[in-house]
């Protein structure tokens, strides 16, 4: 479906070698579906619609809006938010279903093995749903009736027991609903069917996720939305929530696997057990059912915060991810990398750090960034003599730092901007000096292994040739056009829409040339690339509803509080510790959102700046990708460097692990996030304008610091391998530049001149450099 010309030799890339091909591809996991004829036409176009329904609401683009023709059943923009976000939810649930089957398939041919009786029980399913749906169509024309009373201008809705409305509520609707949700979700779990088939059990899951959003788009047009949280809340409403809660869960589960579902799980039974447990995780009273799903779906939960961001900022990157991968910018970004830096010793790995880079400006998880690049570094690593485990390993911390890479950060700098009313574009300048000490890290500890093993570059006939590059440069206009956009006063949504038409333009200049059909299939793709995120954005919704009713959030400052009282670095690395336990397995959005309502507000209590105590949370959400025991974006790499994924895990921390000591760095020196100096303004801790030549001291000071921690930490210290007590004095050396104090930073970098002379003059063993190994 790609408008596609034969290029001429002119076209080529390069007169060398392309070692980048496929990198914008999707890949296929192991319970995808996989669609042919009518059902593949019909996954598309609703893929389409998904994607396109977004970008119209987005930008206020209806056919009501634009003739001025109001036609019922289409949607007038903009939509009321509460609905939008519903929809939003309940369109990735239709297509998650349809998409993701609850099971793996063993090939693309496995043997339809779902049986008769499992078949027809799913198929009886419907009955329920319908009638749900047929009692939502009777809802919907008695509130069109005009017989409710009303309360300040807006139509009342109460079900309370004795009711005809709460009888409806309770038998004719919630427990249909609920009956076929859950009954279609165990199905699903021994329902076995074609890779090219839906099941019937999903197929009443897609039913049940519509009723769901037609009850509440339905009974959140009325005063019942008042009620939310409360006693006094409808009986359908908890209904509704728990059947949609479960439908978000079950869908987490098979695009993400289980840690985010096991964690969530772990928040729900908190809920209601909090009475019953001690000290500060205690509640004083239970909370019933219908309280707690009448609370969790709204905007203190699933439509909260991140479904906030996931609804626009998130779904809006998606799309003109999908239109760069059209044009198959992924293949360029990395090919330019290879061009740039694979002469360099250890060049693979140098090139995964580039590429990782780029591609993590519109990739929105660490671990869909390693399958996207590291297909093709981590063997090309493996062949240049890394070990297998440390090419995984390097993959993956330099896939891991595309999510703190601006100006897009993944997903992270929206949802940090939604939650803290901080604007983005401020987020995404405090952003820069953190993402270069990341990526400077990581590239030392690179580059010192190489050093050690002795690699030398790759060879100048195996890559791009750099010329070949620089003219097709015009590539990175779209995003060169989205940050101009940005810092000229645009919106976001603007920027981003702007940066889209961009890259279906710059296209034009490519053999992959987007016309009507390729930007249908843009479309197509970004609205299935979205589900996943959708979904963990919403299973974070759930987590974020328990904190805000239960207001353990809250205890959790008062601890923070207290350490801080001992001492206030021992109350960061509490938090830091919270926050990389809360974000191990977990997606980074859903890490960062979390953490953000568990930790974020203790920080703030103890005076630190809004800006810096979430940039400390998201950092650590971000590096939990990295962390042993649980690291998603290790286990990724693993599976393509054939290591074992806890060494793989285990090696990837090594490498990171200066990393880990940044957001400790920008705490005690607020230049690196772009901050001056902290003061009260109104009550509040604030940061002034930072001088630019305390900017430029921050970084390079950061940045020597970061160099001394990777040469203690690898053992390589300007050519040579510097003794045991020189590497510990390396290290102190950097840790007395964290603070960014001036004596602190002239005591470090004198520190380091006395080891470096020690070094030259007394040549303490050992020196010699380590013999190159095999791949393996």
């Amino acid at each position: 479906m790609t408008d596609r010309t034969d290029p001429t030799p002119e076209d080529q890339i390069s007169d060398g070698a392309v070692l980048a091909e496929g990198v914008d591809e999707e890949p296929v996991v192991s319970n995808q579906r996989l669609f042919s004829g009518w059902l593949l036409f019909t996954l598309a176009g609703l893929s389409f619609l998904y994607a396109a329904f977004h970008m119209a609401a987005l930008n206020g683009l209806s056919i009501s809006n634009i003739t001025g023709i109001d036609i019922a059943f289409l949607p007038r923009f903009p939509m009321e938010t509460w609905n939008f976000r519903i929809v939003h939810i309940a369109g990735a649930l239709v297509l998650g279903f349809a998409l993701y089957a609850s099971h793996s398939f063993q090939s693309d041919t496995s043997a339809d093995r779902q049986t008769r009786t499992l078949g027809f029980l799913g198929y009886a399913l419907i009955l329920p749903v319908l009638y749900a749906g047929y009692t939502v169509i009777g809802f919907i024309g008695l509130i069109n009736s005009g017989e409710l009373p009303q309360m300040g201008g807006i139509t009342t809705w109460a079900s309370f027991p004795g009711t005809e409305t709460y009888t409806a509520e309770f038998y004719y609707f919630g427990l249909p609903l609920l009956v076929a949700t859950v009954s279609a979700i165990v199905l699903s779990w021994f329902e076995r069917q074609s890779r090219a088939t839906v099941s019937a059990s999903d197929i009443v899951l897609a039913l049940c996720a519509m009723v769901v959003a037609l009850y509440l788009t339905t009974i959140y047009g009325t005063a019942a939305r008042n009620q939310v949280g409360t006693s006094f809340a409808p009986i359908g409403l908890a209904f509704a929530a728990t059947a949609g809660a479960a439908m978000i869960l079950e869908l987490t589960r098979r695009v993400t696997g289980l840690a985010l579902v096991i964690i969530t799980g772990i928040f729900l039974l908190y809920t209601f057990t909090a009475h019953m447990l001690p000290g500060i995780l205690a509640v004083q009273e239970p909370y019933s059912w219908q309280r707690f799903f009448g609370h969790v779906y709204s905007d203190a939960g699933i439509l909260g915060p991140t479904t906030a961001v996931s609804s626009t900022y998130i779904i809006l990157f998606i799309i003109f991810a999908a239109f760069l991968q059209a044009s198959k910018v992924g293949d360029y970004f990395v090919n330019f990398a290879f061009a740039a830096a694979g002469r360099a010793r250890g060049g693979p790995a140098k090139v995964a750090i580039f590429a990782s880079g780029l591609m993590g400006m519109i990739n929105g998880t660490s671990a869909g960034n390693v399958v996207a690049t590291g297909s093709l570094t981590i063997p090309l690593m493996k062949k240049v003599g890394y070990h297998k485990k440390t090419a995984g390993a390097v993959e993956a911390a330099a896939s891991t730092g595309g999510q703190i890479m601006p100006p897009i950060m993944g997903a992270g700098a929206f949802i940090m901007a939604e939650i803290t009313g901080i604007p983005y574009q401020e987020i995404a300048i405090a952003a820069i000096i953190p993402a270069i000490l990341y990526f400077t890290s990581v590239y030392f500890m690179v580059d010192f292994e190489a050093a050690k093993l002795g690699m030398k570059g790759m060879n100048e006939e195996d890559i791009p040739k750099f010329r070949d590059m620089a003219r097709r440069v015009f590539l990175f206009l779209p995003i060169v056009i989205l940050i101009a956009a940005l810092f000229m006063g645009y919106s976001v949504i603007r920027a981003g829409t702007l940066a889209t038409g961009a890259a279906a333009v710059v296209s034009w200049l490519t053999p992959y040339r987007m016309g009507p059909r390729s930007i249908i299939k843009a479309f197509e793709l970004a609205g299935t690339m979205s589900i996943q995120i959708i979904a963990v954005c919403a299973c974070a919704g759930i987590i974020v509803g328990v904190i805000s009713l239960t207001g353990v959030g809250a205890r959790f400052s008062a601890v923070l509080l207290d350490l801080a009282g001992v001492s206030q670095l021992l109350a960061l690395f509490f938090a830091m510790c919270i926050a990389i336990l809360l974000g191990m397995g977990m997606p980074t959005t859903a890490a960062y959102a979390v953490a953000a309502s568990v930790v974020a507000p203790g920080l703030i209590q103890l005076g630190i700046p809004a800006l810096t105590a979430h940039f400390f949370v998201f950092y650590f959400a971000v590096v939990s990708a990295i962390t042993p025991p649980v690291a998603l974006a290790s286990y990724a790499a693993a599976g393509i460097s054939g290591a074992n994924p806890m060494e793989t895990s285990v090696a990837s921390f090594k490498i990171g692990i200066a990393a880990f000591i940044v957001p400790f760095m920008f705490f005690y020196n607020g230049a690196l996030l772009m901050q001056g100096p902290i003061v009260e303004v109104a009550g509040e801790m604030v940061h002034e304008a930072p001088a630019w030549y305390n900017l430029v001291r921050a970084g390079l000071t950061a940045i020597f610091g970061i160099f001394l921690l990777s040469s203690g930490i690898q053992g390589w210290f300007l050519g040579a391998r510097p003794a045991w007590f020189l590497r510990a004095a390396l290290i102190i050396a950097a840790l007395l530049m964290i603070e960014g104090g001036l004596m602190t930073d002239l005591i470090g970098v004198g520190t380091a001149v006395v080891i470096f002379l020690v070094q030259r003059v007394f040549n303490p063993a050992p020196t010699a450099t380590i013999p190159v190994r095999g791949a393996d």
